[in-house]
């Protein structure tokens, strides 16, 4: 290798230090089981929300008692006439609006104040594939961007005091021009100009060679958004999606879009008050998700995801279990994820974001998650592909920071199971913008390789148990980080690289085989 030696990098292995080490057994945690998280297990009440930050009561939602069954035809498309339902029953002050047992074609539908849509078992409503039967546009958000465009199957825009109820079976857009002008590969930075006003960003498909497909679910403005029971499947885009909302519950969803491209589960967008419980999710994305907008016009709408909660929860078969990104404009703070369990995932926590996106996260914890997964455990991605930030996506040369640059800090993740994952923890940060302030203990983890860090500051990872096939340690351009009993089957091999690191203390019983200093671009 071109630089190779010893740079000036303080590493402490030390025996008797100043703090001393509990290396007693940590104090027995119980972590889920699959059985004991998701929808089958889902109580009937809401119980109290305790988080590391202040929370709102969450509380089951109250309608007027009015009902109206929706008389459905079997041979066409219903739109007008739940439509109308849904509209009647709003102007008379609310109630609830039942699609009954059977099955039914619509395309889409929008609901207004204080209406509960209830789905009797047995109800499926499927939903069209035809761009026609989303027009006009509607404002919403698309990957973080304001545009004009379909909207979402059921939708809603500035109400309050809304639900979707029931054991109904909701499928997503047929074959059809919606499916036909999808392009995965688009770039929106590529095709919404930041400057152009937001009602002149139209995106309908007719005027356009493509279409920005709907989500299945969306809310956008509104307040006190309530979602229960309902299984979705077969979804064009994201699933279920509040935008800019206030108090909303998600509990006892079912989510099946394996094999959907951008199949994302639960993506929450730029909302607070969130509380997301019992659900299963199995998707073609990342199951649950937090964003906060896209770059410069995400920065412009300046509205952050927080405070919010997931627990009980179970995830299967998605890129991420639970994931921050990439969209991060507005910031992503006070999440709080506790007793989960993440089933061939191919990541288990994951942190999402690119140079040009701005914001960040921050005030972040994990705890109590079973996992079970593909590929990564714990992933910070601040980088991204060339494929969408060309050269920014490249390490170095490191930028200077300005009002697009984000940030992760204030992280804390405890007590984890990982049965299986391929990384224990790899870290790709932004040397301009490092990661900062992260606590990683209690973890009991299987896995191939050990721990690749770039670019991380102020970190402590302590009581770790790890069983690993490979078992190399690597910082680059890492600094002031603490392992405090930290074990390992096999003799650890410590690879220190690059001109920032120090401040490296291992103070655990790891076997330190051999340590290699090396100074150099850390490309």
């Amino acid at each position: 290798m071109k630089h190779l030696f010893i740079s000036m990098v303080l590493l402490l292995l030390l025996v008797g230090c100043k703090e001393p080490i509990n290396n007693s057994k940590k104090a027995s945690v119980h972590i889920p089981q699959k059985s004991e998280v998701g929808v089958l297990v889902m109580p009937k009440e809401i119980a109290p929300v305790t988080a590391p930050f202040p929370t709102i009561a969450f509380k089951r939602p109250d309608f007027p008692t009015d009902t109206i069954v929706v008389d459905l035809k079997t041979d066409g498309i219903n739109t007008k006439i739940i439509q109308h339902a849904i509209d009647t029953q709003s102007a008379k002050g609310g109630g609830i609006v039942v699609i009954s047992k059977g099955q039914w074609f619509t395309g889409r539908i929008a609901l207004k104040d204080n209406i509960n849509l209830h789905f009797l078992e047995g109800a499926t409503l499927s939903f069209s594939g035809e761009i026609e039967d989303y027009l006009p546009v509607v404002f919403t958000r698309t990957e973080g961007v304001e545009v004009m465009s379909l909207g979402a199957c059921i939708y809603a825009n500035g109400v309050d005091n809304i639900a979707i109820t029931g054991k109904g079976r909701l499928i997503g857009p047929a074959e059809g021009s919606i499916r036909e002008k999808i392009v995965v590969s688009v770039n929106i930075d590529e095709v919404i100009d930041p400057k152009t006003p937001v009602k002149d960003r139209i995106i309908d498909g007719t005027t356009t060679p493509y279409v920005f497909p709907p989500m299945f679910i969306s809310a956008i403005n509104s307040t006190k958004v309530f979602i229960e029971d309902v299984s979705l499947e077969n979804t064009a885009f994201w699933n279920i999606v509040p935008i800019y909302c206030d108090n909303v519950i998600i509990r006892g969803v079912s989510i099946n879009s394996v094999n959907m491209p951008r199949g994302d589960g639960i993506d929450i967008e730029s909302s607070k008050n969130v509380l997301i419980e019992y659900c299963n999710l199995s998707t073609g994305d990342d199951c649950f998700t937090m964003k906060a907008g896209r770059g410069i016009d995400g920065m412009r709408v300046n509205k952050s995801t927080e405070n919010i909660v997931v627990r009980y929860c179970l995830a299967e078969n998605g890129h991420g279990g639970i994931t921050c990104g990439s969209e991060t404009a507005g910031i992503i703070k006070n999440l709080y994820v506790h007793d989960c369990v993440f089933i061939n995932s191919g990541v288990g926590i994951r942190f999402k974001t690119r140079r040009p996106r701005g914001g960040g996260g921050e005030n972040l914890t994990y705890e109590r998650i079973r996992m079970d997964l593909k590929n990564d455990a714990l992933k910070w991605d601040m980088l991204g592909s060339t494929n969408w930030v060309g050269k920014l996506a490249e390490r170095l040369p490191a930028r200077a920071v300005n009002e697009l640059t984000p940030h992760y800090k204030n992280i804390k993740i405890k007590d984890l199971i990982i049965e299986n994952a391929k990384n224990f923890i790899k870290v790709r940060s932004i040397p301009e913008s490092p990661l900062e302030n992260v606590v990683i203990e209690n973890i009991e983890v299987n896995c191939k390789n050990f721990m690749n860090i770039h670019d991380m500051n102020n970190a402590v990872f302590k009581n770790i148990n790890i069983t690993s096939e490979d078992s190399l340690l690597t910082f680059l351009d890492s600094k002031n980080i603490r392992l405090l009993n930290v074990n390992s089957t096999n003799a650890t091999h410590l690879d220190i690289q690059g001109s920032m690191s120090d401040s490296i203390f291992v103070e655990s019983s790891l076997n330190i085989k051999d340590t290699i200093f090396r100074k150099n671009e850390g490309k």
